[in-house]
């Protein structure tokens, strides 16, 4: 009771200006006195500034020129208001109005159901449309206090639209700057006396890549020159690909067997992950490894070496889960390791004599925020912070303390009677979209003393979990005035899950993330320069992040931000096994295909190419009256309405469904296609990716393009045994590929028939019976 009286204290002695900086960053500033900000910088940082008299600047000595190309950029940025005070001081009443606008405009921009998800989202690519909105985040919400039961009014979801908030209840607890070591419990005091060990230091392999110390020729090397790369075959994930700019990094091996004691991992995860894990593991599993499967135990051995990694083989189905699982104990063994580190520090500064030298000390970034996790739906979100509690808890009696967990819970969560009845759809897409859908959303959350803030401003927080589109309307674009992303400078371990189903939503959003993580902040935001890495303050932030990225399948798109957006000191790893057997054996009905190659001379000319090809070769076999029943698979957006006008500006005889098409115009659709009134059906991937809806009366297939996902490709070929008028004889299947599509071939035909396709510029006749 002591530390809330006081702490409530503490926020009435704050005047109107210190109130507002910590409605935004959840923490006083340190910098709030002009006077005070002169003194600090003349006295840590000495250097020769604009607006600095002569004689001081006479007085800096020789050797201190060399501190201004390391701090003078940073500290720039750290700003003095020329206006008065009675113009800093805002009226508070006028500010939580502003304010409140803002957190509607966000809220407006989150009201996406999941009955809309693929049309809402996709409209991203008009910029008009999206990039107008600009969300605001937690860390830019009204200073308001909770009830004094400890609930919070806004969790009822009868509230309609959910408010965000800053929750000074808990801010002085999750500060790093305010808590040391000593204050915890017994078994993070046995951490303390375990970090203190030099062999503990120099083996764990935290320690080993975060205080690296890369030299000017090593970080120009690896920006310049070409990565090395090298194989190897492990026995789960199969084919390996290691790169690496700095040829010193060998291969790593794959071990049988994996100890928990040996990991290095934090208590309490050595104790409560084989409870957590325990799901995963058959019988088998148990007696050999008690602690992870074979796909999690090689997985975590790479991410516990802080490489980069590429595993294209998740599976909703299958492995999602596990895959979830072993990334979540990284992470938060990650940041329980770097705040633990922080804490120490702080007892050590506390008890050390005055004048002594902080620069043994440095041990956290220009921001707080770590760890940023990016995913595709809520209900991924809310099953990270379940797996985080779980592995938080030691057992049934010591429960962790979980803030705003009543309000996470109504918003991350999802009602079972929401989902329509009687609605039979392939498990797959039953897997992916499980749960709340809603793909705009942003979390922070904070870790520390055995306890969890959700809903923490970011640069308060540990994690960041977001979906790309919350990314994007808080990351802002060029000319905006409200836009953020300095919380994304310090970021030193970067997952990417479930990569692929961002290519149906849009991946704009993806590249757009990649281009502003890891920069220099516009602010300071109260940073203690003292206490950063030397490798933040040079900004070569980039080369220590680690970058997880998982998808089902091998995309050009996803293997460029992999290839291109991945600097990692400590060198990369990719998954690389080729399928040996495509969905093309998974096609039940007897049907001719025909692959028909087209040729571009450079990737950049493909789609020209393919709709010339298109116009002048396929549409005119397929005009006849007998080739009615025609539908035309389109993976693009773009494609389609590229080929809607050229079919309207020839008045042909056709009807189209895509991802914006409205319920009633779907129905009338496919209704006119059953029944032969219309000839042609253009039919978009996304379409299919978000309903997944049986079209009838299917006779003639044509795949403008390979799919995307190599078993959409069984699963259209499958839907024309739903026609009833018995002539399967003249059914027809098309398929139009180039060089460029070998990945999509392969997975769809089969590595050898590919290889055979692509050296021969033959059209290939295949004939499936069920059985190939």
């Amino acid at each position: 009771m002591g530390k809330r009286r006081a702490g409530r204290e503490l926020l009435r002695s704050l005047s109107k200006k210190q109130k507002k900086h910590l409605r935004e960053f959840g923490e006083e500033h340190p910098f709030y006195d002009k006077m005070l900000l002169l003194l600090l910088l003349h006295s840590c940082f000495p250097f020769q500034s604009e607006n600095s008299d002569k004689s001081s600047a006479e007085s800096d000595s020789e050797t201190e020129v060399e501190q201004v190309s390391v701090y003078h950029k940073l500290l720039a940025t750290l700003k003095t208001s020329p206006e008065s005070e009675s113009e800093e001081e805002e009226d508070e009443s006028e500010s939580e109005e502003a304010e409140e606008s803002e957190t509607e405009m966000d809220s407006e921009g989150s009201q996406e159901t999941g009955e809309t998800d693929g049309g809402e989202e996709d409209k991203n690519d008009v910029p008009e449309q999206k990039e107008g909105i600009t969300a605001t985040d937690t860390a830019e919400q009204t200073l308001s206090q909770e009830q004094a039961d400890g609930t919070d009014p806004s969790c009822d979801p009868s509230h309609g639209v959910i408010e965000e908030f800053t929750d000074v209840k808990h801010e002085s607890e999750f500060s790093l700057e305010t808590n040391f070591m000593e204050e915890e419990s017994g078994d993070c005091n046995a951490d303390k006396r375990d970090s203190n060990s030099s062999q503990a230091f120099s083996e764990d392999p935290f320690k080993q890549h975060m205080d690296k110390e890369l030299e000017e020729k090593e970080v120009e090397k690896m920006s310049t020159l070409p990565k090395t790369s090298s194989q190897s075959k492990w026995p789960r994930l199969g084919q390996l690909t290691f790169y690496s700019a700095l040829e010193k990094h060998k291969p790593l091996k794959a071990d049988k067997e994996v100890d928990v004691k040996q990991l290095y991992l934090h208590k309490p995860l050595e104790s409560t992950w084989p409870k957590v894990n325990k799901q995963f593991l058959s019988s088998m599993n148990k007696l050999s490894d008690p602690s992870f499967t074979p796909l999690q135990r090689e997985l975590f051995c790479i991410m516990n070496t802080y490489r980069d990694l590429f595993y294209p083989e998740r599976n909703a189905l299958t492995n999602g889960e596990e895959i979830r699982h072993a990334y979540c104990l990284h992470a938060l063994n990650h940041v329980l390791k770097a705040n633990a580190q922080v804490l120490s520090n702080n007892a050590k500064r506390r008890d050390q004599k005055p004048g002594t030298d902080n620069d043994d000390y440095r041990d956290q970034g220009l921001t707080r925020p770590k760890v940023l996790m990016i995913v595709p739906f809520r209900e991924c979100a809310l099953r990270i912070v379940h797996i985080f509690i779980s592995l938080l808890e030691v057992n049934d009696k010591r429960k962790i303390d979980v803030s705003n967990k009543k309000r996470f819970k109504g918003e991350f969560g999802s009602d079972p009677e929401e989902k329509p009845p009687n609605l039979k759809r392939p498990e797959d897409y039953e897997a992916v979209f499980a749960g709340n859908i809603d793909d705009h959303f942003r979390i922070g959350v904070a870790i520390l003393q055995k306890s969890m803030r959700l809903y923490a401003p970011f640069y308060s927080s540990d994690i960041i979990i977001a979906s790309p589109l919350g990314m994007r309307t808080i990351i802002g674009a060029e000319g905006e005035k409200k836009r953020d992303f300095d919380f994304l400078s310090s970021i030193e371990i970067l997952i990417i899950d479930q990569a692929d189903i961002y290519l149906m939503q849009n991946w704009e959003h993806v590249l757009h993330l990649m281009k502003h993580i890891n920069l220099l902040p516009l602010d300071s935001h109260g940073v203690d320069f003292s206490r950063v890495r030397m490798l933040n303050l040079n900004n070569w932030s980039k080369f220590y992040r680690q970058t997880l990225l998982f998808s089902a399948l091998q995309d050009p798109q996803i293997n460029s931000v992999f290839n291109k957006h991945c600097f990692n000191y400590v060198g990369q790893v990719a998954v690389r096994n080729v399928p040996l057997s495509g969905s093309i054996s998974h096609v039940v009905v007897q049907l001719p295909h025909v692959f028909r190659r087209l040729e571009a001379e450079k990737l950049t000319s493909v789609i020209d190419t393919r709709f010339q090809f298109f116009i002048d070769k396929v549409l005119p076999e397929y005009r006849d009256a007998i080739m009615s029943h025609t539908l035309i698979y389109i993976p693009s957006y773009f494609d389609y309405v590229r080929l809607r006008n050229y079919f309207k500006k020839e008045d042909l005889n056709f009807t189209h469904i895509c991802e914006y098409t409205k319920k009633a115009g779907v129905c009338r659709a496919r209704r006119f296609f059953l029944k032969g009134e219309k000839q042609f059906l253009l039919f978009t991937e996304r379409f299919h990716f978000y309903k997944r809806y049986t079209i009838k009366g299917i006779r003639n297939l044509i795949f403008y393009e390979l799919p995307t996902y190599s078993h959409f490709y069984s699963e259209i070929c499958n839907m024309m045994k739903a026609t009833d008028s018995g002539v399967d004889a003249t059914w027809t299947c098309t398929v139009l590929y180039s060089k460029y599509d070998a990945q999509k071939l392969a997975a769809v035909v089969g590595i050898d028939r590919t290889a055979q396709m692509l050296q021969s510029k033959k059209n290939v006749h295949l004939f499936v019976t069920g059985e190939n």
